[in-house]
This record gives structure tokens, C-alpha cells and sequence, in this order.
């Protein structure tokens, strides 16, 4: 995957909690680019810029450019300090990628084709029950989110994680771990009102029918 978010920031050498004040007020906030062997380097960056990307689902699952007083650094958003009551982040840590290293990240997924599934069409409750998923591979072939087809989906089917279409090269780290953490990713529910509910109180009502019938 290519970087197409590219960010300033430049090395902090003032450190402590007064500091760390001061350089909130002036609009800037700490974090720190850590691994890939190296020592972490500790650097602070304008608020809104790094705000300004969050607002892109991609940025959290994306390799990023930070460049830290003119040194370039690849990058993947780890971590977000944020305020407990107010849209501000207070601290942020990245994590250097290598080309030679696989890494783990959770990338959104992205349910498709919900209109072709029968058991929704038919009034069945489509249950989205992971948001992100975390995988491993290379940082060239980290992908921005994962697709789900819900394509023939009756009421009582589910997804599971064995079944979502994967890129080559990656993999979904949950699976490494056995054959028990093979969740679910989705499913269809039916509902009270659905249409198979109506045609089975239907054939009830109509059995009941024939044995008074039948009784008479």
C-alpha cells in the first residue's frame, strides 16, 4: 500500500508535565514513533493536522509519512490518548513499519450487498458483530478494510472469519490461534414481523383450521 497521508513533526526535547501543558496551549500535542529496532523518538505535532486525518477511516489503517525535522519516517497510528470530554487528542504513538517485517493491525470492515440478501430482504435483522478486524502481513500489503458479501444470506446464516475474502499475503491473526476463535463476523436474524415468522404463524393458524374441521 502506497502513503497518501504525509505529516510534519518535529523532535521534542522539552519534556515533563509543564512543558507538555505549555505545548497544548500553543495547539501542539506530544507522541512518540517507536520500533523497527530503533529507539523510540520522542515528537510533537500540530493538533488539527493530525485531527484534520483522523476524520479519514483509512488513516487508521494506512501507512503514513511523518517527517520529523526533515527525516522522513514510515509509520502506522498504534495508539490515541484522547480527552475525556472533549474532541481533543492528548497523546499519540506510531510504530515504524519495515518492508522486511510483518506487522499486526485492525482494519475496518465493510459489509457489502445487503440488499441480495434474502433473509434481510425478507425482514431478517442483519447482525454486524465486528467493526475491525486484526491482521498480520507485510506493511506493502496492509489492506484499508476487509469486504464481506452478504450475497445469499438466509435468516440464520452466519459469517465467520474462515469466510471473509482475504488479499494475498494477509492474514487474520485470530485464526493462528485455533479453530475455536473462528467467530462469527455476521449474521441474519429473524424478526418478530419478518416474513418467515408471518408464513409460519400462516401455517399454524391453517393447521389449526384443519383439525377443528376435521373435529366437527
Amino acid at each position: 500500500m502506497s502513503s497518501n497521508f504525509e505529516m510534519s513533526a518535529s523532535l521534542r526535547s522539552d519534556l515533563g508535565k509543564a512543558a507538555t501543558r505549555r505545548m497544548r496551549l500553543t495547539g501542539s500535542i506530544p507522541g512518540v514513533i517507536y520500533g523497527d529496532d530503533k529507539e523510540p523518538t520522542s515528537i510533537t505535532m500540530i493538533h488539527d493536522d493530525l485531527w484534520h486525518n483522523l476524520e479519514d477511516e483509512a488513516f487508521f489503517s494506512h501507512i503514513l509519512s511523518v517527517n520529523v525535522d526533515g527525516t522522513e519516517e514510515s509509520v502506522v497510528l498504534k495508539d490515541l490518548q484522547r480527552h475525556p470530554s472533549k474532541a481533543k487528542v492528548m497523546h499519540v504513538d506510531f510504530m515504524r513499519v519495515s518492508s522486511k517485517h510483518e506487522i499486526k493491525m485492525s482494519v475496518p470492515v465493510h459489509f457489502l450487498n445487503e440488499e441480495a440478501a434474502p433473509g434481510i430482504t425478507m425482514g431478517g435483522a442483519l447482525n454486524r458483530l465486528m467493526a475491525n478486524i486484526e491482521v498480520s502481513c507485510l506493511a506493502s500489503k496492509l489492506p484499508e478494510h476487509l469486504e464481506v458479501d452478504l450475497t445469499g444470506m438466509e435468516i440464520g446464516d452466519s459469517i465467520r472469519l474462515s469466510q471473509v475474502a482475504l488479499p494475498e499475503g494477509v492474514s487474520i491473526v485470530a485464526l493462528g490461534r485455533g479453530d475455536d476463535h473462528d467467530q462469527a463476523v455476521a449474521s441474519v436474524q429473524k424478526t418478530r414481523g419478518s416474513k418467515e415468522d408471518d408464513e409460519a404463524e400462516t401455517e399454524g393458524e391453517e393447521a389449526e383450521g384443519g383439525e377443528e374441521a376435521a373435529a366437527e
